[in-house]
């Protein structure tokens, strides 16, 4: 049995934290200045955040600008999906900038980390719904609200992708039955857990834990962009 997965794009592979912050100090210049003890810079306001926003959709093709998390980790998931035969799809609610669609963009981002021929969604609405029609077995996200939603909606299960420690979010989510890693690295080796107690608990509930058990000829090239078949 493959899985069919679903990943954010922000937050959980690509670093739009960072991203933004960028982008703010390119329009708002000194109002991001760090003191020079180092300490953080103020919060933006609501008006200077709106600003921003406008500068990226101003911006062509700025999505491609942000770096990723864990590119090799990216570039790993491609590998073990092709191996494994799973479906993955690339989920993201991006703001249109100027230059190609988002959905485009997100999809061009994603070969460069070496994740070929992605399935990119863009979802103006419920993660849930989403979830729950396409069957998924597993979303990986970095919003709890978004896997609560999931959860909330079907039998599809849930990583949180918590970057920066906070147990008490983390105590929430368990709670709820929502699993928590701290990075791609961390999250793969799950998948693949999950991947292989699925087909022994036909018919049964499977609890977080058992995604984290010890873990006891490709027909095509790893990378479609090279050596393609002759006509």
């Amino acid at each position: 049995m493959s899985l069919r997965l679903g990943f954010d794009v922000d937050g959980v592979l690509a670093d739009f934290r960072s991203a933004f912050r960028a982008a703010a100090r390119e329009c708002l210049g000194h109002a991001l200045a760090e003191d020079v003890d180092g300490a953080k810079p103020a919060p933006l306001t609501q008006g200077d955040v709106g600003k921003v926003w406008t500068h990226i959709a101003r911006t062509p093709n700025w999505w491609l600008k942000v770096a990723a998390h864990e590119p090799s980790e990216i570039a790993r998931l491609y590998t073990l999906a092709r191996a494994a035969r799973w479906e993955v799809f690339f989920l993201t609610k991006r703001p249109a900038s100027a230059g190609d669609p988002v959905q485009f963009q997100t999809q061009w981002w994603l070969e460069l980390q070496g994740f070929y021929l992605p399935a990119v969604l863009t979802v103006p609405g419920s993660r849930g719904e989403l979830a729950n029609a396409m069957r998924l077995d597993l979303v990986v996200d970095d919003q709890i609200v978004n896997c609560a939603e999931v959860i909330a909606a079907g039998p599809t299960r849930t990583l949180l992708m918590l970057r920066d420690p906070n147990p008490t979010l983390e105590a929430h989510a368990t709670e709820r039955g929502i699993g928590v890693v701290s990075s791609l690295t961390e999250a793969l080796p799950a998948i693949e857990r999950l991947q292989e107690a699925l087909p022994m608990r036909i018919g049964k509930p499977l609890r977080l834990v058992d995604w984290f058990l010890k873990k006891p000829e490709e027909p095509l090239p790893l990378n479609p962009r090279v050596n393609r078949p002759l006509p």
